[in-house]
């Protein structure tokens, strides 16, 4: 039993989609094998940009039908007979998004995230349809899944927490029986609560659904199928130089997942941890080529690894009456980032001042700030980047540091991170 996940840039056309088919068909068999798949290229971008205007009360059709246009594209390309069933399903799926965007004025501050979920959720849902007809096309039989059906979450929009007992119990009940006799095509990103609405795992999530689903039936690997030759140390858009990594313990990869490693997302790691299931980061451009496995394994020195976080917020506290930030300072400032949903990606405290770097996020930045702004006096500073390099050494802090305004600087024994301006922005 093995779980394929396919990112959004190898399913992006009708080129990645044949390059799909032919690495099932190469690498996975066609049984006992379920596919998890993401929204095409940048669709969830484009069904952001829908779902905002339609928000904003504006007119949403242009984009929205370009890219109903985009899907239909692929699907030409893809299926010669018009009289192909991907085609009513594309359209159907197209008229319940329309359905989901009517054109309202103002959108309940407490609805914005909820309906968010049941808009952009339809990028992977018309994805995984083309999928579907397209393997079918190509003589590989397979049945289509909804995942909002078996990954059950509470109602925590955009970032969804996993019911885990629920979502094992029925995906064990159900799946073995279907895998058995064909594989299964189903979407990464989405979940669905117990009344049947749709709920997103978080930007990037489709890594973590596919994770669950590997758990969830003991698969012998999880391959994650990317446009890179596997695991770097570093994005090759950013570095010149990278290095691949063969293997990596599963502690390692959870690190520099939280610290924000694009290639895998954050979650994924200790759901297959817990069984000791393989994690193989494989190249969609090279399938035979090696990648990176992530398992269980020591090391006793690994390449040292560049992070970068764009668009950061570095947001510093201080008590009004000039005392000391004590614990329940600490613990007021804590629980009104955790109640808007700020991530602390560093952290660091003086005497009389607490320092954090988050992501930016302007309408949560201001809620937090009209929260704790009588209690403390809050400065920011936006338009900033947040390096941090794993396995550190006096060469790789000087190439990230050299020439750049630093604003906080941090280390332990193996992680070094640093904040840095990137826009002459003054703080507010």
């Amino acid at each position: 039993m093995k779980v394929f996940k396919f990112g959004g840039a190898s399913v992006k056309d009708a080129g990645a989609l044949q390059n799909l088919a032919q690495i099932v068909a190469t690498q996975g068999g066609k049984q006992e094998l379920l596919l998890v798949v993401s929204a095409m290229g940048k669709t969830t971008n484009a069904l952001e940009q829908v779902y905002d205007l339609a928000v904003a009360g504006q007119d949403f059709s242009e984009p929205l039908e370009q890219s109903r246009q985009y899907h239909l594209s692929i699907a030409n390309e893809l299926f010669p007979k018009q009289e192909n069933p991907v085609y009513e399903r594309l359209e159907h799926l197209f008229a319940q998004l329309q359905q989901q965007l009517p054109p309202y004025q103002e959108e309940s501050e407490g609805n914005y995230d909820k309906s968010y979920d049941q808009v952009v959720s339809f990028g992977e849902l018309i994805s995984s349809v083309i999928v579907h007809y397209f393997l079918q096309e190509q003589g590989i039989a397979n049945t289509w899944l909804d995942s909002r059906k078996y990954i059950q979450t509470d109602n925590t929009w955009r970032e969804a927490r996993v019911d885990w007992a629920w979502t094992e119990r029925v995906i064990k009940r159900d799946l073995p029986g279907i895998l058995a006799q064909q594989l299964v095509v189903t979407q990464g990103f989405l979940g669905g609560t117990n009344n049947g609405l749709t709920t997103t795992l978080g930007r990037e999530g489709s890594d973590f659904s596919a994770s669950i689903f590997a758990y969830c039936l003991d698969a012998e690997g999880l391959y994650i199928w990317k446009d890179v030759a596997g695991l770097l140390n570093a994005d090759p858009k950013r570095f010149a130089h990278t290095v691949r990594y063969r293997e990596l313990d599963y502690q390692e990869t959870v690190e520099m997942a939280y610290y924000g490693a694009s290639v895998i997302h954050p979650k994924t790691i200790k759901p297959l941890a817990n069984k000791s299931i393989p994690l193989y980061v494989k190249s969609f451009l090279d399938p035979s080529a090696e990648g990176t496995k992530i398992c269980d394994c020591r090391f006793d020195k690994l390449a040292p690894a560049f992070i970068v976080k764009d668009n950061q917020c570095l947001v510093s506290f201080s008590a009004k009456d000039f005392t000391f930030i004590s614990e329940k300072n600490l613990g007021t400032i804590f629980n009104a980032l955790s109640e808007l949903r700020l991530k602390i990606n560093l952290m660091q405290n003086s005497a009389i001042s607490f320092s954090i770097c988050t992501d930016f996020y302007e309408e949560r930045l201001h809620r937090l700030i009209d929260t704790l702004q009588d209690q403390f006096s809050i400065h920011y500073n936006t338009g900033l980047q947040l390096f941090t390099i794993k396995n550190y050494d006096n060469d790789s802090i000087q190439e990230i540091t050299q020439g750049k305004e630093v604003l906080m600087e941090q280390r332990t024994r193996t992680t070094f991170q640093v904040v840095c301006r990137t826009s002459p922005l003054a703080p507010s």
